[in-house]
């Protein structure tokens, strides 16, 4: 069998503390459009990036700073590539547009007690979940001129929340904690009416005999 080698093709420098997360603008890579990503890091900002077409290095196209006052934990792209999302432990979560160019925070999303760890799009796009080390997760929903509504605020685990993600193609959120468990989370109906409805942790353990 052929072995892997994976080589370092590009270090990519400019933040000045940890880089927390990077996540890839769907949008981007195909039909002639350049690749992008945005990366978020403890110096408080978030840095876009572009891919270059004729020799494939990556640039720092954008710098998105002055928004959040500590640490941007996570972020994460619209599934339409149009708007980004950043988490960051000021208790806020962001929300950035592409105009002309130039990018924009179009809506500051505010409620959690503390530090936001995490921030995740449905499939669809029209539904953004947070979540916080206060133990909470927060659902979202995407209104017209980019304004979010809190549609649910799922109080399930019992220490802090470090991650949400949606179902690939269905309306089904997950959480993890430091709890040691996995909950999932679905929509009881047509009254945004958020349950758990399984929860992964730890298998009983059984006593020996």
């Amino acid at each position: 069998m052929e072995r892997l080698e994976l080589k370092e093709v590009q270090k990519l420098e400019g933040h000045t503390d940890r880089v927390w997360s990077l996540d890839w603008n769907p949008a981007t890579g195909h039909a002639g459009v350049p690749l992008v990503f945005a990366s978020c890091s403890g110096d408080k900002t978030v840095r876009i990036w572009e891919q270059n077409l004729s020799n494939s290095l990556f640039s720092c196209k954008a710098v998105l700073e002055e928004t959040h006052t500590r640490t941007v934990r996570s972020c994460a792209w619209s599934p339409s590539g149009k708007l980004l999302a950043t988490a960051s432990f000021d208790a806020t979560t962001a929300i950035w547009e592409n105009v002309g160019g130039d990018f924009e925070c179009v809506s500051t999303l505010e409620g959690h007690e503390n530090e936001v760890k995490s921030v995740s799009w449905n499939a669809s796009g029209t539904l953004l979940a947070t979540c916080s080390r206060d133990k909470s997760v927060w659902i979202w929903e995407v209104q017209p001129g980019n304004e979010f509504e809190c549609v649910s605020v799922l109080q399930g685990h019992t220490q802090d929340v470090k991650m949400v993600r949606w179902h690939p193609t269905e309306d089904i959120l997950f959480s993890c904690s430091y709890d040691n468990n996995i909950k999932v989370w679905a929509d009881e109906g047509d009254s945004d009416d958020w349950q758990c409805v399984q929860t992964l942790g730890e298998p009983n353990k059984r006593r020996k005999l």
